[in-house]
């Protein structure tokens, strides 16, 4: 008798779990190493409770539907034809799961030659960018992204997004394929810098992952 209730427990837990789908890639680096910009207690908390329950509460909004099969870019672009609770975590799971890679504690990384020249005819020089980059972060009233995309015809531009909306999805008024985001949400930066958005998105520069979002672009430019 007890050998059957556990083998029904382990049945109901396996069918609990059958259709979890998105998991978190593992975090590419210790929670503590890029301190002095972004501290190791937000790091975790980020990853390990909000990021986790993003990923969690998709595989649970998706369970059961078409949407279960699909991929996170099949799901994102036509968000609009799905539920509030399938908008919010599949965003989230995507932005957060961008947002680790493109941060790196290798310092004075380079976007690649190809990058720098794209960088330079989109917005004039890499100081530029970064000024657009951190005004669309700083702009945003309340929770959200800021983005670097690649539209349609293989052009650079800058955008934000409220709450876990992103380029991607086709609810957005500019689409494109994110290649580097900053996340806004008070949770990423709170812990250090409080209500000092400004701090946090000038620190962000001292960590980005050049290398990343170089292989990104690439990417993005061969599915053109």
């Amino acid at each position: 008798m007890k050998v059957l209730k556990i083998a029904a427990l382990g049945a109901v837990f396996a069918a609990q779990f059958a259709f979890a789908q998105f998991k978190q890639t593992p975090l590419p680096y210790a929670y503590n190493a890029l301190e002095g910009n972004i501290d190791a207690q937000t790091m975790e908390i980020h990853y390990s409770k909000h990021a986790a329950a993003y990923v969690s509460n998709l595989n649970k909004a998706i369970a059961g539907t078409p949407q279960e099969k699909q991929t996170l870019f099949q799901i994102l672009s036509s968000i609009s034809k799905l539920s509030p609770a399938v908008r919010n975590n599949a965003g989230g799971h995507y932005n957060h799961e961008l947002f680790w890679t493109v941060l790196t504690p290798e310092k004075n990384t380079q976007p690649s030659a190809k990058l720098a020249k794209a960088i330079n005819e989109a917005f004039g020089n890499m100081d530029a960018f970064k000024e657009k980059m951190s005004k669309a972060g700083a702009d945003r009233f309340g929770s959200g992204w800021a983005w670097l995309s690649v539209d349609k015809n293989g052009k650079l531009f800058v955008s934000s997004t409220p709450n876990q909306d992103n380029p991607l999805m086709d609810v957005v008024e500019e689409k494109g394929t994110p290649i580097f985001g900053i996340d806004v949400w008070e949770h990423a930066y709170y812990l250090k810098y409080q209500n000092k958005r400004a701090d946090y998105l000038t620190a962000i520069w001292n960590v980005t992952n050049w290398k990343e979002i170089s292989r990104r672009y690439d990417e993005a430019l061969s599915k053109k």
